[in-house]
């Protein structure tokens, strides 16, 4: 196995996006390109909705499901953190496929330094209404209540709600509200030497200094991004089906 871990997050998998289609594709492809890495993190959100069923799992998530379970028989290890539109992850991703599940954030020593990594919602300070449906959407009882319903009710009513959390989202995501991440980046590299965040959709690497680093891993929609770590270093890259991956270069702040 090669000591190289990778972080993304962010695809939505499940939801018709036009012009993107073709993410489940090349995300498949892109997973067959790092078959001998040590250690795959996705951070938060790769289903746009992930509720599980006892007798159930959605046949347009099977290649990717397929495609980590063939990494993990490889010897990759898998390790997912639960984002905004994971609020039911359960024991199939964990029992069947290997994966190790967090439902929040995860602090690890990875290749010699300190890693801090969330998903990031709930990060800014005026997103109160979110940290209460945060806590009843993860709420186990909530949860067995709405498996009651069909599942063929129950996941359409959850893709109207999460397109309108989505377009919520593009709108909310303004610069001053993109520098709160920043800025909670900065205070945990106070502790750690690495953060990482996904969330946002905006990919970006920052140096604060002394080997400080603030990574975002974008999203698996357009830009196709993902991070890299080897021998201690982390990078940001944009990955493309036919072409190399472009570096993605860090801003310097202090």
């Amino acid at each position: 196995m090669e000591k190289t871990c990778y972080f993304i997050s962010d695809a939505h998998l499940g939801i018709n996006l036009g012009n993107y289609k073709d993410r489940e594709k090349d995300l498949t492809s892109f997973l067959e390109t790092i078959r001998t890495c040590e250690e795959l993190f996705i951070v938060g959100d790769l289903f746009d909705f992930w509720i599980e069923y006892k007798y159930l799992i959605r046949s347009d998530y099977f290649n990717v499901l397929n495609s980590l379970y063939n990494l993990i028989k490889l010897g990759t290890k898998i390790t997912y953190l639960a984002g905004n539109h994971d609020f039911a992850l359960g024991n199939f991703l964990s029992d069947t496929l290997g994966i190790q599940i967090y439902y929040n954030s995860l602090i690890k020593n990875i290749q010699g330094r300190q890693v801090y990594i969330y998903h990031g919602d709930g990060i800014v300070k005026s997103d109160f209404g979110y940290r209460l449906l945060k806590k009843i959407l993860r709420n186990p009882l909530n949860q067995k209540l709405y498996k009651v319903l069909h599942p063929n009710i129950g996941i359409s009513l959850a893709n109207f709600f999460s397109g309108s959390s989505r377009k919520m989202l593009s709108h909310w995501l303004t610069e001053e509200k993109l520098e709160e991440y920043r800025k909670q980046a900065k205070s945990l590299l106070k502790q750690f030497d690495i953060v990482i965040f996904g969330h946002t959709h905006r990919p970006e690497i920052i140096s604060f200094g002394e080997n400080k680093i603030y990574v975002n891993t974008g999203e698996w929609i357009r830009t196709y991004n993902y991070a890299k770590m080897e021998n201690g270093n982390i990078s940001l890259w944009q990955w493309f089906p036919d072409k190399p991956s472009l570096e993605i270069l860090p801003k310097q702040k202090e």
